[in-house]
């Protein structure tokens, strides 16, 4: 147990370090693709750009999600994993940049994606969740763009490497 939150803190520390820096256009430019993750969990898109992303499975790390962090690599992300194909509705609160949420199934299918999303109005204003058209056990959550870029459309593929479960 000790061991694990050792390793949930440094993973935290290194995605917290990694979101400091400055955000870029999503898709790699013309002529290249995005660089691939050496190591780690990662999703592979349509397109073949390889995002690398944290994985949130328990209640605590889904909760949080990506709140609170000012920006996200160009090609990274955060995969949330679910049991069970539900309709599930997210928000954005404390969120500061725009995402793509891509919502797929464990063999990769991808059956809705909510494009730019927008970060909630700060506090007081009330935060809605964003419902997706379509069940899913497993959304991804990229920077806005990406989705568009790189082929992430419903009935496309996406291939989970080192995602437990997936």
């Amino acid at each position: 147990m000790i061991r694990r939150r050792a390793t949930v803190s440094l993973a935290a520390l290194l995605a917290a370090s990694a979101c400091s820096r400055p955000a870029t256009s999503p898709a790699a430019p013309a002529g290249t693709s995005a660089p691939a993750p050496a190591a780690g969990p990662r999703v592979v898109l349509p397109s073949g750009a390889a995002i690398a992303v944290e994985v949130a499975v328990t209640d605590q790390e889904r909760a949080q999600g990506l709140m609170f962090r000012e920006s996200m690599p160009p090609f990274a992300g955060m995969v949330f994993l679910f049991d069970g194909l539900e309709i599930r509705p997210f928000w954005m609160k404390n969120c500061h940049f725009p995402l793509d949420m891509i919502y797929a199934t464990k063999d990769g299918t991808v059956v809705d994606v909510l494009k730019n999303v927008p970060p909630c109005a700060p506090d007081p204003a009330p935060c809605a969740s964003v419902v997706p058209g379509a069940k899913a056990d497993t959304v991804l959550e990229v920077n806005a763009g990406l989705a568009d870029a790189n082929g992430a459309i419903p009935g496309a593929k996406l291939k989970w490497v080192g995602i437990p479960g997936r």
